[in-house]
């Protein structure tokens, strides 16, 4: 247990230097959910009516966008060190495989954690105004910090089986695209009933929903319950496929 604890440690490491100087991916995680909270806040806000300020409703969907990008990237990371000869030397050291997986994961953690924190800032100076306690705010972010390592860890899976950086991007496409099908952006009872079916019954929409209702004080009812639910499912699910895959990949 303690070399594999030494070896998650110098892969974390190696991989929060890594993000370091990969600056782009970094602003990019930052910079396009602001972006895309100014367009529907001052775009499209004052034509979509949710029974209260657009701001206070869009803002818990922005920050899973913001969470899914940037677990997203974790692909990338991952295929890259598949295909840069990483791995192959690797194999050459007594060192756990999980080990590396565990690296890229930790340092999508940290990524997304920077990201947030400057996204609900900028969320506040643009009107966003939570009502919710500390211990709300603690429970929406250990909520968050779930459904990020979820991701990650999935993420982390699609990158040991993707072939290049760019199939990689490709794969993990659906989890930018995902947050669109849900509440994030309008209530579902707004969509068509084909999509509407889809939007209440996707894993993300029950997040969004349970952090909305922390931070905002709107009622939860059973949707915490649900969210927590998909959350750990999704991760042990999206552990167990990732390090799989891996092992799978580096045997071939």
């Amino acid at each position: 247990m303690s070399h594999a604890i030494a070896d998650s440690m110098t892969m974390i490491g190696r991989s929060i230097r890594l993000g370091k100087r990969n600056v782009d991916t970094l602003i990019m995680s930052i910079v396009l959910p602001l972006l895309m909270m100014a367009l529907f806040v001052y775009v499209f806000g004052g034509a979509i009516d949710t029974g209260t300020e657009y701001i206070n409703y869009v803002v818990p969907g922005i920050i899973l966008l913001c969470t899914g990008y940037g677990a997203a990237s974790t692909a990338m990371s991952v295929t890259d060190d598949m295909t840069s000869g990483m791995i192959d030397r690797l194999r050459s050291m007594p060192i756990r495989g999980f080990a590396v997986l565990t690296g890229h994961v930790v340092a999508s953690v940290a990524r997304n954690a920077l990201s947030t924190t400057i996204v609900v800032g900028a969320a506040v100076a643009m009107g966003f105004r939570p009502s919710a306690s500390p211990l709300e705010w603690a429970a929406a972010a250990g909520l968050l910090l779930l459904y990020v390592l979820a991701l990650s860890w999935l993420a982390a899976g699609l990158g040991a089986v993707a072939k290049s950086v760019e199939s990689a991007s490709a794969l993990s496409f659906f989890m930018l695209f995902l947050p669109y099908l849900s509440s994030a952006f309008v209530p579902t009872h707004t969509m068509p009933s084909f999509l509407r079916g889809i939007s209440e019954h996707e894993p993300i929409t029950p997040v969004i929903e349970t952090v909305r209702g922390l931070l905002t004080g709107v009622p939860i009812g059973d949707r915490g319950w649900i969210a927590l639910a998909w959350s750990v499912g999704l991760l042990l699910a999206s552990f167990v496929l990732a390090t799989a895959l891996y092992r799978r990949r580096v045997d071939d």
